[in-house]
């Protein structure tokens, strides 16, 4: 099945190249060896910002023009999925042993999988681009080829095609491939000796006018170059000062990622060592665009975390980094703009100098200290199927991994409402439906509740507020205090709202439903948003922001009656349950004297929602659940004192004050 996925992948990366315009596809590879390429014009590579490879890349692309020229789009893009494949085949091949059938058997297709879906790899095939090829060249030498003559030559070869490749020389030779080692930079040095003969006047303009490629390309200071240079650029210094500083840090990070680099090559993790090495060479790099972070990705073998809770913390931050964009990893504000824009940075520096990761020799290495899991309570309604789809964790997840979930989680629901757009016509068609549905029921109320709270100043503005508010903050609010408070609570009640909003994204697809204020001739008062001009198609600039035609169900007050049948369920207090129900009653209240939803919106909220406890509960079991067996008492058994364990059935409300748990 995996195999599948990874042919589905490839079919599908290959039809996203293929079905761009011709003058938008592969367009780095076009302007360098297409029909008016810089590879066709005669003079230098360098008198346009286009061309910001290496001389000896370019000596080596100048066969190709006229080949390409030829089958310029399926032959190259189906070569780059097939070193894509090779690299991943042998990243997979070099895991650190031991390592258990299951393991090899999946590590191939997953590899691949991740490498298709990496945003270095789908840029790299979108542009044209060669970054694939010097990443495949060292792993082959450090993994498939014999004898270190070989191995020093595809290591040279690679660093003439990226020239901070050249780190991997230190590498060989501070672990005992000395002679790899001066194989690889005499390798670099005849490649670039060669280019130099052939093309002096383009050699003399990289390597000294440009200081290795500086200042080709997009401008240093751009969101895409994701090297310390470029967020040095970024953070507003310029001139020797930024050269200096750029110097000492680069030179910092040279020493302590590849002394770490080392010590995990003569640990036996030499894939690890690779990927720091890798990476120390992105950070330290004048310029390290998108496609030229791949070695980020093979860090994901790094094993971070003495908890077997923890272990997947590493690898699923190092994958959510590498194939989504910082936009939907962080929300957009000001004051995380400075990580959001060096998001990758940031990952090949903390994989460089300061991610813990753990050698073989560690006791934790196979056997990480076991999570502590509750049995479920039997069910209530035997005839209802339990599926032991996943076990109900007694601890807290990863604040971190949390955060960042919940938000790749949220960032996609807000695409996916954006995305799930249909014509004002089918939008007004369904509003009608539903209009006359409340008229066959006598529920209506909509137009009577708008105009009547329109009448109370003071009451308009308190439902206008409330309508804006309070639809994140109560929720967001409640799942901050069970992280704390509540772990085991949490899990259950994150995973019914997510339920409930992934329901929720089918009704805004299946069946879009333009509102009240949308709905012309009604006479429906827009009090959040203002009057709406009815001659404009998309109402203005809101049409940008969300998709108007998400009513149905009605997420604002779905999740206000999440918000109030968890707060009845676990507030130890009568006061809070009472005050907890007020808040799916204010909502549904604003929702409709504000015109922005039906009565029956309010209805599929609440059907989602119950859903959402539904699947909840079917897949994981009631709240309620068994802990673990519990220390009571010691007897001694032939002089010693040792522990007896009975089994006691609690709550999850007493679990959380329990100093065990």
């Amino acid at each position: 099945m995996l195999w599948l996925v990874v042919a589905a992948l490839a079919v599908r990366q290959m039809a996203v190249v293929l079905r761009q315009p011709p003058g938008e596809r592969l367009t780095d590879l076009e302007t360098w060896i297409g029909e008016n390429g810089v590879l066709h014009v005669t003079g230098s590579l360098y008198d346009s910002d286009r061309f910001t490879g290496t001389p000896f890349a370019g000596l080596v692309l100048k066969p190709l023009t006229r080949t390409a020229e030829q089958s310029l789009g399926v032959a190259w893009t189906f070569g780059s999925l097939l070193l894509v494949a090779a690299l991943g085949i042998i990243a997979a091949r070099a895991l650190p042993g031991p390592v258990t059938r299951r393991t090899s058997l999946l590590a191939a297709p997953v590899a691949i999988s991740l490498l298709m879906l990496s945003l270095p790899v789908r840029n790299a095939l979108n542009l044209g681009q060669t970054s694939i090829l010097p990443v495949l060249l060292v792993l082959l030498a450090c993994f498939a080829v014999r004898g270190e003559r070989a191995s020093g030559l595809l290591i040279g070869l690679a660093a003439a095609l990226q020239p901070t490749v050249l780190l991997f020389a230190v590498l060989l030779w501070f672990t005992g491939r000395r002679q790899a080692a001066v194989t690889g930079t005499t390798a670099f040095a005849a490649c670039t000796a060669l280019a130099w003969a052939a093309m002096p006047h383009d050699s003399w303009t990289y390597w000294v006018h440009h200081v290795a490629g500086a200042g080709l390309g997009d401008n240093a200071d751009s969101l895409a170059n994701q090297s310390l240079h470029g967020a040095l650029l970024r953070f507003g210094l310029e001139g020797p000062l930024e050269i200096a500083l750029f110097v000492v840090l680069a030179a910092a990070v040279c020493y302590l990622g590849l002394r770490r680099a080392v010590r995990y090559a003569l640990d036996g993790q030499l894939l690890l060592a690779v990927a720091v090495t890798g990476c120390v060479a992105v950070a330290v790099s004048p310029t390290a665009w998108q496609h030229q972070l791949l070695w980020v990705l093979l860090a994901v073998v790094g094993r971070v975390g003495k908890r077997a809770s923890d272990r997947l913390v590493w690898p699923a931050v190092v994958v959510l980094v590498l194939t989504l964009p910082g936009k939907m990893l962080l929300p957009n504000m000001a004051v995380v703009f400075p990580i959001r824009d060096n998001v990758l940075l940031i990952a090949a520096l903390g994989a460089a100098c300061v991610a813990p990761f753990l050698p073989r020799t560690s006791p934790y290495w196979q056997q990480p200290i076991p999570t502590d899991y509750a049995a479920p309570v039997a069910a209530r309604w035997s005839r209802i199927p339990l599926l032991p789809f996943w076990r109900r964790v007694l601890s807290r997840p990863n604040l971190l991994l949390e955060l960042l979930l919940i938000r790749v989680v949220y960032s996609a629901y807000a695409h996916v409402r954006l995305a799930a757009t249909a014509g004002r016509a089918t939008a007004e068609h369904h509003g009608r439906q539903i209009h006359s549905l409340e008229q066959w029921l006598h529920i209506d109320i909509e137009h009577w509740a708008n105009h009547a709270v329109v009448q109370v100043t003071w009451l308009r503005d308190f439902f206008d507020y409330y309508y804006s508010t309070f639809h994140f903050i109560v929720p967001l609010a409640i799942l901050g205090v069970l992280y704390v408070r509540r772990p085991a609570d949490y899990r259950w009640v994150r995973s019914s709202i997510g339920f409930a909003t992934i329901l929720a994204l089918a009704g805004f697809w299946l069946y879009p439903l333009a509102p009240p204020r949308l709905m012309p001739g009604l006479g429906f008062i827009d009090t959040v948003h203002g009057v709406q001009d009815f001659a404009k198609p998309d109402y203005g600039s809101l049409t940008s922001m969300t998709n108007q035609y998400a009513a149905m169900p009605s997420l604002h007050f779905g999740w206000s009656l999440w918000c109030g049948v968890v707060i009845v369920m676990l507030a130890p207090k009568m006061w809070m349950k009472a005050l907890g129900l007020l808040h799916p009653l204010f909502t549904v209240s604003a929702i409709v004297a504000t015109a922005n939803h039906w009565v029956l919106d309010a209805v599929g909220g609440a059907a989602v929602v119950a859903l959402g406890f539904g699947l909840t509960y079917v897949l994981s079991g009631p709240r309620r659940l068994q802990l673990p067996a519990v220390p009571a008492a010691a007897k001694p058994l032939d002089g010693i004192a040792v522990p007896v364990s009975v089994p006691v059935q609690r709550t999850t409300d007493d679990a959380v004050s329990s100093k065990q748990h």
